[in-house]
């Protein structure tokens, strides 16, 4: 019990910390309660789809195999069904009017897949194993959801670049999580302090990008300066 407890606490203070940063119009209970299970679902297709991919890891050398299982058999298989449970989820949704609410359900729905797998790995691994993942992966999953969340709210709202946002949305995430996947799937002792720096730069940007659109809301917007700013966004 103490290690189920363990794995889930970092998802739900995460998960409590974006609900409190969305100020002007929280999103319905049952709308996250709906992201978290969708993420959570997700877990079932990308096992199996993550076991056909993993079939073909042998076929490349030491470091093109853990960039291909990094970045082809985790990131991709996760992201993009994490991308499609969003899509879903709130595309339509009369409960999708403010940019922030992408960053808030895509955070919600990566939280869902990452309570499973961090049940399934702390469970197995024990308090280190814990310990270490919620100060890691599992705030590295919520990033990858910021990520998601920050393009997929600008695609939103601003139609002449929506098709362009959209792909960042997805692609910019399974950039991400495949070179955090990438430093650890090496197995190099000295990219220890890289694997460090870059969850620092994680953490860094996640915040950055929340703080931009937290601030922005339906009430107090203005339309034309913000299409001028986030057009230009990389």
């Amino acid at each position: 019990m103490s290690l189920l407890i363990l794995s889930l606490a970092p998802v739900f203070v995460i998960a409590a910390y974006i609900y409190f940063r969305d100020k002007y119009e929280k999103e319905p209970i049952r709308m996250l309660l709906f992201a978290l299970l969708a993420g959570a679902v997700t877990v079932l297709p990308i096992v199996f789809v993550e076991m056909f991919l993993s079939r073909y890891t042998s076929l490349f050398p030491r470091y093109v195999s853990a960039a291909y299982q990094a970045f082809v058999v985790a990131a991709f298989s996760e992201e993009l069904f994490k991308y499609l449970a969003l899509y879903v989820l709130i595309w339509k949704s009369p409960e999708f009017n403010e940019k922030f609410d992408g960053i808030v359900y895509a955070v919600y729905v990566s939280l869902g897949f990452a309570a499973v797998e961090n049940i399934l790995y702390v469970v197995n691994g024990g308090l280190v194993t814990g310990i270490s993942r919620a100060i890691t992966a599992v705030p590295a999953h919520a990033i990858f959801g910021v990520t998601m969340g920050f393009y997929f709210g600008l695609a939103r709202f601003y139609e002449r670049e929506s098709a362009a946002l959209k792909r960042k949305a997805l692609l910019i995430p399974i950039l991400l999580h495949g070179i955090y996947d990438f430093i650890l799937f090496t197995g190099l002792a000295w990219l220890t302090v890289v694997f460090i720096a870059f969850v620092v730069f994680l953490y860094i940007s996640g915040l950055k990008r929340i703080k931009e659109l937290s601030s922005v809301s339906i009430y107090n917007t203005d339309y034309r300066l913000l299409n001028e700013k986030f057009s230009k966004h990389d």
